[in-house]
């Protein structure tokens, strides 16, 4: 259904990362007004705000007067919130609570987006309803994300989702296509965690959900709460790394799947599926199959480009 609402106005924080440039290219392209901030790498395209300055927060938000804000902002790598806790809390918890305040003072819908590192991985699949106990910081700070804004803001979205992918503009933006290098130079072998189940979700699904989820809103002021969205293929990062092998024709031999549990780093839970039904029951979701989605994603880094020329041409 069209919601007749004249330039619905949006407001997305992180819109230079991975999973913000998906979520503004997906509301500008259907009949949104969109409006992208970063911080570092905003301009020219996006406003550069730093979200910790909280004037600037108020004056951007009363100035576009957004229907909904999209909070991707965040520090999203475990072992960088293991080292750098302050400034981490900071971004996921104080920025958020601050957002979702801001945001309930001109009615506008907030989604925080968070992660499903806040479970511990011991009994998936998870409900909404199901009690947190993040295993890592960064599942804490985000769980403390969730709780202030919240507290901030009852009518806003918590929306939990896992391990992303997509158009990158490096492969060291998502956990999932920095494997690419490992899998294309095939004369050195290369081991691949095989542990922990993952279920790598595509940025341009989670972005029609946002979507999905605000022109719901419109119609329905009782969607609120928290959701949980994903894809729905589950995969070790050796089984991710062999489906990018097979899905560009390469060998995968050189591939050795690891199942220990891994020792370096920040705490990983083990499977921390997510129960999607809730959002499936309103009708609202996308799946991009892995080997479609990472195709699309990986291509523009294929070293043999012979091969390239021959799929594309």
């Amino acid at each position: 259904e069209d919601v007749d609402i004249p330039s619905r106005r949006v407001l997305i924080t992180g819109a230079t990362g991975l999973l913000g440039r998906a979520v503004f290219k997906e509301f500008n392209g259907n009949n949104w007004n969109a409006v992208g901030c970063g911080y570092r790498r905003a301009q020219p395209r996006f406003e550069q705000i730093n979200l910790l300055d909280f004037i600037a927060v108020h004056d951007i938000i009363n100035d576009f007067q957004p229907h909904v804000i999209v909070h991707c902002a965040a520090e999203r790598r475990p072992d960088v919130v293991e080292s750098q806790l302050d400034a981490a809390s900071q971004l996921n918890v104080a920025a958020s609570g601050n957002l979702a305040k801001e945001a309930a003072g001109i009615g506008a819908f907030l989604i925080y987006i968070s992660t499903d590192y806040v479970f511990d991985g011991t009994s998936p699949p998870y409900k909404e309803t199901d009690a947190p106990n993040p295993l890592n910081l960064y599942g804490k700070t985000k769980l403390e994300g969730e709780k202030a804004v919240l507290e901030n803001n009852q009518d806003a979205v918590v929306l939990r989702i896992p391990i992303l992918y997509g158009e990158v503009e490096r492969l060291e933006e998502s956990a999932v296509t920095v494997m690419f290098d490992k899998v294309q130079f095939s004369n050195k072998s290369a081991n691949m965690d095989h542990w922990q189940q993952r279920y790598p979700t595509n940025v341009k699904d989670v972005a029609a959900v946002c979507r999905q989820l605000a022109e719901k809103r419109m119609l329905d002021p009782s969607v609120k709460g928290t959701f949980h969205w994903s894809g729905n293929e589950q995969m070790t990062k050796y089984e991710m790394a062999c489906a990018i092998a097979d899905a560009f024709n390469l060998p995968s031999s050189h591939l050795r799947p690891i199942t220990d549990c891994p020792v370096v780093g920040a705490l990983r839970p083990r499977n921390a599926q997510l129960d999607c039904s809730k959002l499936e029951m309103l009708g609202i979701g996308q799946r991009t199959p892995f080997r479609a989605g990472i195709k699309e994603s990986l291509w523009p880094f294929l070293i043999d480009k012979r091969w390239r020329q021959t799929v594309f041409h």
